[in-house]
């Protein structure tokens, strides 16, 4: 029981000052105090430290040189502030898998944890450092230049922003996991990945593979709009001030639904690799 009041008491308070930072929303907050409660209460000191290292890092790149990325964010479905939907949508899965712990210790669950959050930190790292690249991106299906700022545009600063990012995210869990082995338990700690190179290696294959599922998805089934006044294809419900009309994909594959796909997959390429190594 104290594992989940310090939770919610360490959750309330990160949230609390993401909102005063306006990087969450309302919703954003209430969601993040959930996600992170039930990470301390299920995993403890590493797993919740993994989520704070993505959501830190995510939160700091996207503030800097905003600006910059204004014409980019414009067609975007969702920018600025995260809401419940976000949140949900990258921590979701992460939660899923501590809890699959909780219920059965198994070292898989530990390498899938790490997959999911390095996808979810290398696909923001992306965008966010990918919208500041000189060099217009290119359709990850057709590999035509697109448009700053649209679904399945890649550049080469976002494909190394992507690795960056989930390399991140495995260095921090080696990190933590290395000052709280116990938090897997003994007979599962010695058998999950646990060494630098291995969380490091997991962290770059989720994120890599994640980030691209995202883009993929992007370019070829995520629901897009069309504006009604510059013709563009945008994920926004609104643009140049009108609202924007249907254009292509599953109607039900919003950004958000994307995201969550791209996690699990990250996830899912952590867990195979782990049993590989």
């Amino acid at each position: 029981m104290l594992g989940w009041i310090a939770g919610a008491i360490c959750s309330g308070l990160i949230a609390w000052l993401a909102y005063r930072r306006r990087s969450l929303s309302a919703s954003g907050v209430a969601a993040a105090v959930v996600v992170g409660t039930a990470l301390v209460g299920l995993g403890s000191t590493a797993w919740f430290g993994t989520l704070l290292a993505f959501f830190v890092s995510s939160t700091a790149l996207s503030v800097w040189k905003k600006h910059r990325r204004a014409e980019a964010e414009s067609g975007y479905a969702k920018s600025g502030r995260r809401d419940a939907g976000q949140v949900a949508a990258n921590g979701g899965a992460a939660v899923l898998l501590c809890a699959a712990h909780a219920l059965g210790p198994h070292p898989l669950w530990w390498a899938a944890f790490v997959g999911a959050l390095a996808a979810a930190n290398a696909d923001t790292w992306a965008t966010e450092l990918g919208g500041l690249s000189a060099r217009p991106p290119r359709s990850v299906l057709s590999g035509r230049q697109v448009a700053p700022g649209t679904s399945g545009g890649v550049t080469a600063a976002g494909t190394a922003a992507a690795a960056c990012g989930g390399l991140f995210v495995g260095v921090a869990a080696w990190a933590l996991l290395a000052l709280w082995p116990q938090q897997l338990g003994a007979s599962v700690a010695a058998e999950a990945p646990a060494s630098l190179a291995a969380l490091a290696l997991l962290g770059l294959a989720g994120g890599l593979c994640g980030a691209f599922a995202d883009s993929l998805l992007g370019a070829w089934r995520q629901r897009m709009q069309r504006c009604r006044v510059c013709g563009r294809e945008v994920e926004a419900a609104r643009h140049c001030g009108e609202p924007t009309d249907y254009a292509r994909g599953w109607r039900w594959l919003g950004n958000d639904a994307v995201n969550a796909l791209a996690t699990l997959i990250g996830a899912g390429t952590a867990a195979l690799l782990a049993l590989a190594l």
